[in-house]
């Protein structure tokens, strides 16, 4: 039987369909023929096919990265209900789920397990690993470890050399989002021939996009008119800010609109049930961040709008994306304001650290000694630098050999008797009450909870860490007991010394400040296609590499609408008024904006680490307040980080 028969019956016994899609045949050709492969397809492209048979006709274990836990549970869910044997680890697992799955992954008996790139960093997990037969390593989102990517994600930047350690040459490396030079850097890293990269066309002939310039003020308007026509239509309207998605849709509902916020803020349970009701059609419209969409699979969204510029090509790409999948027409329209940029280029100066801050930060990380643990929450903290950009670093440290991770362990845990202590006690061995009892006891005593220090309880107990955890978990097993971890600690090995920290700050600082470069230059090839004035999608197509010959006939300017430039507000003059509060500040004294940059960062409405945790009484009310309740805070945020910056460098040594 030839190997196009041989395949189409191996997809059809274990997963039904009679044929291939595009692109799925080359792709799993190069992965049987022990050949790594790059597929990039676009949204609801069959990506998954492409591993998950290859792992049902290899011997051994397919190891799936992916980045997100309801992802990984929607796959491994579906791959059960067809009998595959199938399992995912990740924080939501109780330990003995854990147990169950490694088991599997050591036996053999497992043949595709999901994990988050973050769990590659656990060296306890990689020798694990190491012992498991691994016949293929998928990479989902794989854009995320290229520099030149637009969602890099520092973790994603290990796997070729976990790769590499762990001795998988069979590589698949999937993305719906790869310009060329992503894609170039995706088969640099794993070595993938350029005729072993599948690419299919971006091109969706069923999307009408168009481009509406526009400012601010009239922003509403425009979408109560495109809505009131089929406000039943399923929508889903992209914001920049959390708060502009909660403000929207009030305004839509007082216009009677059905319409709910969708972002990270929310509490877990409140955007699950935002979700299901889009998802079933009781809410048509959601007003969203791009948290909204990751794992969306709905077929019939009509409308996908853009109250604001998204940042990047890329993004607006994947998010155009999710409609019309069912094929029929679909509506796809960006309101082009440039005082969106505005918002946008101050988020990208905001994420990048001061180089005395990056020092700091290295002398703190390799001065520890040659085993060392830290919280990332606590050193983003303590050096007002957020947690992805603390993450990056110690990431760079990790790939140029001066530490390497080990496993990550929980700093404290709160404990909460479900069951009288007596009844506990009874169903335990003598030798193990008495151990809870003394574990309980090195603990501080709440009103319903108590909290232990493992490290601390093990020191005085004499007995190790691990003991307690593991005690610990099977009471909360058993239901004996409530369990929350917290303070999160990753523990490190100091491989090698910097010669001299300067160079390394400086190397360091070099690599954050060309990061900041990439993300303006992807802003400026958004303003590019919103002022585009002959066909869209022709532009979209030439940025991912592609070319069509002629225009395809159904986007905005090929309809007729004009482009131009994108209007916008002028930024406002720094006032006297303004110039006496933010005197009034520096007099203050406040820790968190000692530097210039620090400064405008506040100034601008930008969130830091510090001035989130920094409490102050506010001269405005003599209260106690944390420091964003500031009236300083916001202040400029009409105006241009950098021309803030400038301005702050005026009144503060830098």
């Amino acid at each position: 039987m030839c190997i196009r028969d041989s395949l189409t019956e191996a997809l059809e016994n274990h997963f039904g369909f009679s044929s291939f899609r595009d692109g799925q045949r080359p792709v799993i050709k190069a992965i049987l023929s022990n050949r790594p492969a790059l597929a990039v397809f676009p949204t609801g492209g069959g990506k998954s096919l492409c591993y998950q048979l290859p792992a049902l006709l290899l011997e051994g274990l397919t190891v799936v990265i992916s980045p997100l836990i309801a992802l990984m549970k929607d796959q491994v869910d579906a791959l059960l209900r067809r009998g595959v044997a199938a399992a995912r680890l990740d924080s939501s697992l109780s330990p003995e789920e854990v147990q169950t799955v490694q088991t599997g992954m050591l036996d053999g008996s497992l043949r595709i397990l999901y994990v988050a790139p973050e769990r590659l960093a656990n060296e306890n997990f990689r020798r694990q690993l190491s012992r498991a037969n691994i016949s293929l390593l998928a990479i989902d989102e794989a854009h995320c470890i290229s520099e030149w990517g637009h969602n890099f994600r520092p973790d994603y930047l290990k796997l070729s050399h976990f790769a590499q350690e762990l001795k998988v040459h069979r590589i698949l490396a999937l993305t719906a989002t790869a310009t060329p030079p992503v894609a170039h850097d995706i088969r640099k890293h794993f070595g993938i021939a350029e005729e072993d990269h599948i690419q299919l066309s971006f091109h969706r002939p069923n999307l009408e996009l168009r481009v509406t310039p526009c400012l601010e003020n009239e922003k509403r308007s425009l979408l109560l008119d495109r809505l009131r026509s089929d406000h039943e239509a399923p929508t889903i309207i992209y914001v920049t800010r959390q708060e502009t998605a909660e403000g929207l849709a009030s305004f839509l509902k007082r216009e009677g609109l059905p319409a709910r916020p969708y972002h990270a803020g929310l509490r877990d349970e409140t955007r699950s049930a935002c979700q299901e009701a889009f998802m079933s059609g009781k809410a048509p419209i959601i007003t969203a961040t791009i948290a909204f969409g990751m794992g969306i699979d709905k077929a019939d969204i009509r409308r996908i709008i853009h109250y604001n510029l998204p940042k990047s090509l890329e993004n607006y790409t994947q998010e155009t994306g999710r409609a019309g999948r069912d094929g029929n027409a679909a509506f796809c329209e960006l309101f082009a304001c440039r005082d969106d940029l505005l918002v946008l280029e101050n988020f990208v100066h905001g994420d990048t650290p001061s180089q005395e801050a990056v020092r700091r930060v290295l002398e703190q990380i390799l001065k520890r000694g040659p085993r060392f643990d830290l919280s990332r929450y606590d050193l983003a903290a303590s050096n007002d630098i957020r947690p992805l950009v603390i993450n990056t670093l110690l990431t760079y440290l990790e790939l140029e050999g001066f530490i390497i991770a080990s496993a990550p362990f929980y700093n404290s845990y709160r404990i909460r008797l479900l069951r009288d202590i007596r009844q506990i006690s009874l169903g335990l061995e003598a030798s193990k009450r008495d151990f809870l009892t003394r574990v309980l006891e090195t603990g501080k005593q709440g009103r319903t909870w108590t909290t232990i220090e493992p490290t601390v309880a093990a020191a005085q107990l004499h007995c190790d860490r691990d003991q307690i955890v593991r005690e610990l978990s099977h009471l909360e097993a058993h239901g004996d007991i409530s369990l929350k971890p917290a303070g999160i600690r990753h523990a490190y090995r100091l491989l090698r010394s910097p010669e001299k920290i300067q160079d390394l700050t400086s190397r360091v600082q070099r690599l954050f400040l060309r990061r900041e470069e990439q993300d303006l230059h992807r802003l400026e090839q958004v303003l590019s296609y919103a002022e585009e004035d002959q066909c869209l999608n022709q532009h979209l197509l030439n940025h991912f590499g592609e070319t069509q010959p002629e225009p395809c006939g159904h986007c905005g300017p090929c309809l007729g609408s004009q482009g131009g430039r994108v209007p916008g507000t002028d930024s406002p003059e720094i006032t006297s008024e303004h110039v006496e509060i933010i005197r009034a500040l520096l007099d203050e004294r406040h820790g968190p904006l000692r530097t210039s940059r620090q400064l405008a960062r506040f100034l601008c409405g930008l969130n830091s680490p510090a001035t989130s945790r920094t409490w102050a009484v506010l001269p405005a009310t003599g209260k106690r307040a944390r420091l964003t309740a500031h009236e300083a805070f916001a202040l400029l945020q009409d105006h241009p980080f950098h021309e803030v910056l400038t301005y702050c460098n005026s009144l503060i040594i830098p």
